[in-house]
């Protein structure tokens, strides 16, 4: 994604009360409270993501395990009958990854983050090239017209186009519709234990409904705050991908209560929302690939190290499932399914005491309950590979 402005944001006025400062406990509990990862919950899974803003779901199994570890009694059978009912999908939204939303948030959603598809395409060193000079408004009609057809794989999309527009690279021509037009991928995609490459059709179409262009970007920052919070402009804009958002932070001001980190950053909050003390007890949690805590914030270390944040990063983006121990980011697990036997495989990043590590074992029990039932279950501690 290109990069980010700095934003400008009032700085308190001479002789006004300093803020109070949020120590990174402080900042982490708050989290954990929001995303619901102090206590299980008992929410529906609609409820669950639109309070989380949706979860990141590049890979069709992490979002069930996002849920599993947030909600009360958790089962897949739950969000697959949601998505085959077209009561939630799976969509491009913030940071142009793929999010599992509502069906309603979608609507919402899309057209707040469509500057950010398009400004990505326009200014991508490959696909910016490729389309430059293209009628965007006849390819996206013509793209439209093919998905809604029948859905389709963005190769086989690309492969039309370019009967269309002979001498046009397949893949910007596909990309191009994906970034200028809402494109869903259907079941079975994302259905749990059923595979499947991943084919699009118009969210219109697929929902029979059209965009609500209802939502503002105030409220986007609202919710952001009351899933993330408490969070800096950066933050707000790192979790959105969106850019110049401090004109609608300072207009929020007044609604909105401030603090300030360790180093001095002006942070914002719904005046009411949950701050838990920095020594609330915080049980061992696993996280999945990408969750969005970990990508969430401009400074993560809230939850991660920058040292571990550095050390989990690949130059594909992969975002490996995260193991938390007191709140924090302690190590990475995996699943790795043989032909009788699960074995969840736990790499510490750190020395685990025996309490630590006895917790870890114990909810990594749950987890092997809940992914793999009818199988015979195993737990494996790795030692971390040196970088």
């Amino acid at each position: 994604m290109p990069a980010r402005k700095t934003p400008t944001v009032r700085t308190p006025r001479a002789g006004s009360r300093p803020a109070r400062v949020l120590t990174q406990r402080d900042l982490n509990r708050a989290l954990l409270e929001r995303q619901w990862l102090l206590r299980r919950v008992k929410r529906t899974v609609p409820e669950a993501l639109e309070h989380l803003v949706g979860l990141q779901a590049q890979s069709p199994n992490p979002p069930y395990f996002g849920l599993w570890t947030r909600l009360v009694g958790f089962r897949q059978e739950e969000l697959s009958t949601l998505l085959l009912d077209r009561q939630v999908v799976r969509i491009t939204l913030m940071r142009g990854t793929i999010h599992l939303v509502t069906a309603d948030d979608a609507r919402r959603l899309r057209p707040r983050v469509q500057p950010l598809l398009e400004r990505f395409m326009l200014t991508h060193a490959t696909y910016g090239r490729n389309i430059a000079g293209l009628d965007r408004d006849a390819l996206v009609a013509e793209g439209r017209a093919l998905m809604e057809e029948e859905p389709r794989t963005l190769a086989e999309l690309g492969a039309l186009l370019a009967e269309r527009w002979p001498g046009r690279d397949a893949k910007s021509l596909a990309q191009t519709l994906g970034a200028f037009a809402p494109l869903v991928q259907v079941p079975p995609r994302g259905v749990w234990g059923v595979g499947g490459q991943p084919r699009c059709t118009t969210l219109e179409s697929w929902l029979g409904r059209p965009l609500d262009t209802s939502l503002t970007l105030e409220d986007l920052v609202l919710r952001y705050l009351a899933a993330f919070g408490p969070a800096s402009v950066m933050d707000v804009q790192t979790w959105s991908g969106l850019t110049r958002l401090g004109q609608v932070v300072e207009g929020l001001r007044p609604r909105l209560r401030t603090f300030r980190d360790e180093q001095g950053r002006e942070l914002f909050d719904l005046p009411d929302a949950p701050r838990p003390d920095a020594d609330t007890p915080a049980p061992v949690r696993f996280l999945p690939e990408f969750d969005n805590i970990l990508l969430s914030h401009d400074d993560r270390g809230r939850v991660i190290s920058e040292e571990d944040r550095k050390r989990i990063a690949t130059r594909n983006g992969m975002v490996p499932g995260g193991l938390l121990v007191d709140g924090f980011f302690r190590g990475t697990w995996k699943l790795r399914r043989g032909r009788s036997t699960t074995t969840l495989v736990i790499e510490p990043y750190k020395r685990l005491s025996a309490p630590e590590r006895a917790a870890v074992e114990e909810e990594g029990q749950r987890l092997l309950d809940f992914a793999a039932a009818a199988k015979a279950r195993d737990i494996e501690f790795v030692r971390p590979k040196s970088k």
